[in-house]
């Protein structure tokens, strides 16, 4: 995809993130600290436009890494894997997702990581919507390494500043954000 496109593209997604996702009062985040405001991606990943646009950009941000599927940890990753994956298909590029549990299921095939089967060796993308410590992020690394799977970098739509990027990177894990809060103006 052209830079040019993608530059485009992430106009049109950080206006939706603004109009929609963006939401000011006192929150507590997912990590336990009290926020002014609070980011919910996936008001803006689970419409078509918005699904459209992460889908796309993130599609862009990978190109080069050679993996063989992409995916995170639930909720966050859930409409993000899915737009990629519909996305993959029409560009002939067929790449995997998969999302990891925070427990493997206590029924059926009893999985913490749900999808087309990863093998040992493989080399994976993990996504979210918005990265505050990393938590979800580092929990979804740890399942994989268990599996002897190669996780290459963490993307997600929003990096909050408030240690998420140090704390993938102390687990060898880059983090690469489409937007931050400076974007947000916030």
């Amino acid at each position: 995809m052209e830079k040019k496109l993608v530059e485009q593209l992430k106009k049109q997604l950080l206006a939706l993130l603004e109009r929609d996702a963006l939401k000011r009062g006192k929150f507590i985040l997912s990590s336990g600290k009290e926020s002014a405001f609070y980011l919910d991606g996936r008001i803006i990943t689970m419409t078509p436009e918005g699904a459209y646009l992460t889908g796309s950009i993130m599609l862009s941000m990978i190109k080069d890494d050679r993996i063989a599927a992409l995916g995170g940890p639930t909720l966050g990753a859930d409409p993000i894997v899915g737009a990629v994956a519909v996305l993959s298909h029409l560009d002939k590029v067929a790449l995997k997702t998969f999302i990891v549990r925070k427990a493997a299921k206590a029924h059926g095939t009893q999985r913490q990581v749900e999808g087309p089967a990863l093998h040992k060796g493989d080399r994976v993308v993990l996504v979210d919507d918005v990265a505050t410590s990393g938590k979800s992020l580092i929990e979804a690394k740890h399942v994989l390494d268990g599996m002897g799977i190669e996780t290459v970098k963490a993307l997600v739509i929003v990096d909050r500043g408030e240690g998420a990027q140090e704390n993938l990177k102390a687990v060898q894990c880059p983090l690469e954000s489409i937007f931050t809060l400076a974007d947000l103006g916030v």
